[in-house]
């Protein structure tokens, strides 16, 4: 690799400096962006960073200039950044830019008008970038890796920024999404109620302004957190916004959809055609779709946690066996349903009464060891969770259905 000259790499920083200058007085978004986008590895930023490493003194040439040097807290951290991600310092180019980032929000918070905020957008995003990479450096080093924590505290502090009233109020859902990322990430999700109560509750925002991108993520991460807390019917309309709404050349992001929705959707009785997950090639999805198809027609428990232990490697790699897991309830609905049915048949005016001990034996004809105290915790979690209309008659052992509608939709 030839390295520049020092008059060279004079040049090159100074026309940079320039870049940045012109960018921010003549307020063009674009040029301004291109200029933060370590990950992009740009022939010039890469050229800028040999240069950096050539010319030692460019905090003088910052400095000289009354053009440059109003900047020189945001100028300054970003160059040392640069150098050190052209090395491969992770860490140190994370702490660099986490210095340059913090200083352009100052002056960004000063700017009236929010023509920035796609610069704001790829600093957001290469904080993302720099600080999975740089957690991967430190667990390389057998050091603990930390620094993902400290990226959701400046995320938090960005947000700050824009969650007021003006026209900057529209990058929140971004930034928002951004933090989404990291709390999945550190599985610190209860983090993510504070922001979304910001969100869906502060008058100062209208969900339908902000752009189609950011409500997609939005929608999609919501749902996955409507998933863990078991909320299905929310979890399903967060997710089918997010489909409905998605880049339909985005194939990737209907992938990532399309794995927690089908399982939602299959939770509430709701089958997917074959021919959609054919279509977006989700053979796992589709292999789901085959054995729960079989097991909730004949209310088989056996059969699902079978196929749940033959399958488990699939679907913990797809990230959808927790999701699957938990079909297990609607199973023992369709059981119980199935009983109930076959008492209508033999004596009519007493389907609506369900003996423990029946549904123990059924049980047992599946394989499944169960005492009538879990039954009951079972019928007791069915009627809960709105799977079985009716109330439980403790003292005779009875679970007595409601005549009508016994089994919601």
């Amino acid at each position: 690799m030839a390295y520049p000259s020092m008059g060279e790499a004079h040049r090159r920083i100074t026309e940079y400096l320039n870049k940045f200058s012109n960018a921010v007085s003549y307020q063009d978004v674009a040029s301004l962006s291109q200029l933060f986008s370590f990950s992009s590895n740009s022939p010039s930023l890469l050229s800028l960073a040999d240069s950096l490493n050539i010319f030692q003194d460019a905090n003088r040439l910052i400095k000289q200039s009354d053009k440059f040097s109003q900047y020189g807290e945001i100028l300054a951290p970003l160059f040392r950044s640069l150098q050190s991600y052209r090395v491969g310092n992770l860490v140190d180019a994370y702490h660099a830019f986490e210095k340059f980032a913090n200083a352009f929000i100052q002056e960004f918070r000063n700017w009236e008008s929010a023509w920035a905020l796609e610069a704001l957008y790829v600093i957001a995003y290469e904080i993302w970038v720099l600080v999975e990479r740089a957690d991967r450096e430190l667990a390389f080093n057998g050091k603990s890796p930390e620094k993902l924590k400290g990226a959701g505290s400046f995320l938090m502090k960005v947000f700050g920024v824009l969650a007021g009233k003006g026209p900057k109020r529209v990058g929140a859902l971004y930034v928002t999404c951004q933090l989404f990322k990291i709390y999945f990430k550190l599985g610190t999700v209860h983090l993510c109620r504070s922001v979304i109560r910001s969100i869906e509750t502060a008058r100062i925002f209208y969900f339908e302004e902000f752009p189609r991108r950011d409500k997609v993520t939005y929608m999609y991460y919501t749902g996955r957190l409507e998933v863990f807390n078991e909320n299905f019917p929310a979890a399903d309309h967060k997710l089918s916004y997010a489909l409905t709404h998605c880049n339909p050349l985005r194939e990737a992001n209907i992938r990532m959809i399309l794995k927690y929705l089908i399982p939602v959707k299959l939770s509430l009785g709701i089958l997917p055609r074959p021919s959609l997950l054919e279509k977006h090639n989700l053979l796992e999805m589709l292999c789901a779709h085959a054995f729960y198809q079989v097991i909730y027609l004949r209310g088989d428990l056996r059969l699902l946690r079978h196929a749940l232990q033959e399958h488990e490697d699939q679907f913990l790699r797809s990230g959808v066996y927790l999701v699957l897991e938990k079909l297990e309830l609607q199973v023992y609905q369709r059981l119980v349903k199935k009983i109930y049915f076959i008492q209508k048949l033999k004596d009519p005016s007493k389907a609506h009464q369900l003996k423990l001990e029946v549904i123990v034996k059924a049980l047992k004809w599946l394989e499944i060891d169960m005492d009538l105290d879990e039954a009951e915790c079972i019928m007791t979690i069915l009627i809960y969770k709105n799977l079985v209309k009716g109330y439980f008659a403790h003292k005779s052992k009875v679970v007595v259905l409601s005549k009508q509608y016994p089994f919601p939709k």
